[in-house]
């Protein structure tokens, strides 16, 4: 069990849902940008009535096969920008999705307790300062700069575990860590960061660490984020993320499954339905139904 902010996550506790608010303009999935302060409080508001549990904040589109970099401080400016707004509407928790240690920074000097970097605090050598100084609630994801092998449950469980010992150097305790077995950022090719080559197909190691996420996340609470994914895509022969709804529907259920303890996603309606659906399922195995 850990604590995200003052919400605690894993163990016993019920999955959560951990809603995406984009203020990148780049982003892959067109219909999550949230850029003025309007948009960003509508789809606040909404994330809050339909149950949502953490507001994710993103401020530069991480997806591997875009050309998405931009500046630390436009990131910065619209990063911090999204979190007054939310500040002043909600006081759900927020976390902030960012490789960098100065967004990083200015994000918790607002207030904000979580950070989520899926690099897993190896992109930017300035975070773990920043993490030590602050001493937030984290989300570390599986992350490697070199060409990794074909066992990816082990792989992905090895990363995770460098990124524990970074956080754990950095006096975090390890209550206060998730973990993120990184859908969508292993393949062959890209041209965003960050991502991690593999030498075999990147839809098989997606497939194969849901499948094996209880293994991968071993007593720490797990994060995916399956949300009009690439790997959903790509099963589906549907190039264009808005029609991948159903798709999504079916990953997210099959995570909870295998032991997703937060959901991170686009549709927090839908996801809070499947839930639902996982309990009931997940209570009749217990009683052999």
């Amino acid at each position: 069990m850990a604590k995200l902010g003052k919400l605690s996550v894993g163990g016993k506790n019920e999955t959560k849902i951990m809603g995406i608010i984009n203020v990148s303009p780049e982003s892959f999935f067109k219909k999550s940008i949230n850029t003025t302060k309007l948009e960003i409080s509508k789809t606040i508001k909404k994330m809050e009535d339909d149950g949502v549990n953490i507001i994710d904040v993103g401020g530069m589109s991480t997806a591997p096969y875009l050309k998405t970099v931009i500046t630390e401080k436009e990131e910065e400016k619209r990063v911090s920008k999204a979190i007054k707004i939310i500040q002043n509407i909600t006081n759900i928790p927020i976390s902030v999705d960012t490789c960098r240690s100065k967004i990083a920074q200015s994000a918790l000097e607002l207030g904000v307790q979580i950070i989520n970097d899926v690099s897993g605090l190896k992109f930017d050598k300035d975070m773990p300062k920043i993490i030590e100084r602050f001493q937030p609630s984290l989300i570390v994801c599986a992350y490697s700069n070199k060409i990794v092998g074909n066992n990816h449950a082990v792989e992905a469980k090895k990363l995770l575990q460098e990124s524990i010992m970074i956080a754990r150097k950095a006096k975090i305790s390890t209550d206060k860590i998730v973990v993120d077995p990184a859908i969508g950022f292993f393949r062959t090719s890209g041209r965003g960061f960050p991502f991690t080559k593999i030498r075999s197909n990147w839809v098989s190691r997606d497939l194969a660490v849901l499948q094996n996420l209880r293994f991968i996340k071993n007593k720490f609470p797990a994060l995916v984020s399956v949300s009009n994914k690439s790997f959903i895509g790509e099963i589906l022969q549907k190039d264009d993320p808005s029609d991948r709804f159903y798709g999504t529907m079916a990953a997210e259920l099959i995570s909870i499954m295998h032991g997703a303890d937060i959901l991170r996603t686009h549709n927090v309606a839908a996801a809070k339905d499947i839930l639902k659906i996982a309990k009931r399922m997940l209570k009749n195995t217990k009683k052999g139904l």
